[in-house]
């Protein structure tokens, strides 16, 4: 799938603490769409970046730690294999965990080829994708996520003391979005003792923390 006439440089970039029992084969199976996009057969052979001085896609059974931060030539349809990635490592992940995708337009990087077109743009993209266990483990990163980028911006303006009031704000919009979410999936759940299950994610779970 992967090849040098590819029109992006996919990078993907990120880490992702797994449960303690994850073993290597489950890990396998949940990165099987970027191993094989990759033109590999196993993800031992699909683990190298495209640049030698990545570490490309890393696993220590030790700390049952993922590590990203692998390249591969692709196109757009790249972005179906990182959706079927997030929901394999859904069902891996310990906590919340932020993935960074950047999508490089490879001809705009070509010194040798024709290169781009005189006024054309690059069709560079990022895209910031989120798994974990539960629904709240994710609200929860990128709640954390936002709020370090809204106090960044604004302590160029006003003292750390006195953003507060701004982070209960934002801890209020996703308490909203937490609850109705949790409402959601309460009126879709079948009723108790029916011994119906679903897919997904179940609404149970603790609502996200908050910090002060």
């Amino acid at each position: 799938m992967s090849n040098y006439n590819a029109p992006f440089e996919i990078h993907v970039h990120g880490q992702v603490q797994l449960r303690s029992d994850v073993d290597f084969d489950q890990l396998q199976e949940a990165l099987r769409p970027l191993w094989k996009y990759a033109g590999a057969r196993s993800l031992a052979s699909g683990a190298a970046s495209a640049y030698e001085e990545e570490p490309g896609i890393q696993f220590d059974p030790k700390s049952h730690v993922l590590q990203m931060c692998w390249t591969v030539r692709g196109d757009e349809d790249f972005r179906q294999s990182l959706d079927e990635m997030c929901m394999g490592l859904n069902e891996l992940a310990e906590t919340g965990a932020a993935i960074e995708v950047t999508f490089y337009d490879a001809e705009f990087d070509d010194e040798d080829g024709d290169g781009p077109a005189e006024g054309a743009e690059a069709r560079d993209d990022f895209v910031m994708l989120f798994v974990g266990p539960t629904p709240a483990a994710i609200m929860q990163v990128q709640r954390d996520l936002l709020v370090q980028d809204v106090i960044s911006m604004m302590e160029r303006h006003f003292d750390a003391s006195e953003l507060g009031g701004v982070v209960e704000e934002v801890d209020k919009l996703f308490n909203q979005r937490f609850d109705a979410l949790v409402n959601s999936l309460e009126l879709g759940k079948p009723p108790r003792g029916s011994g119906g299950s679903g897919g997904g994610h179940g609404g149970g779970g603790r609502r996200p923390r908050h910090l002060h």
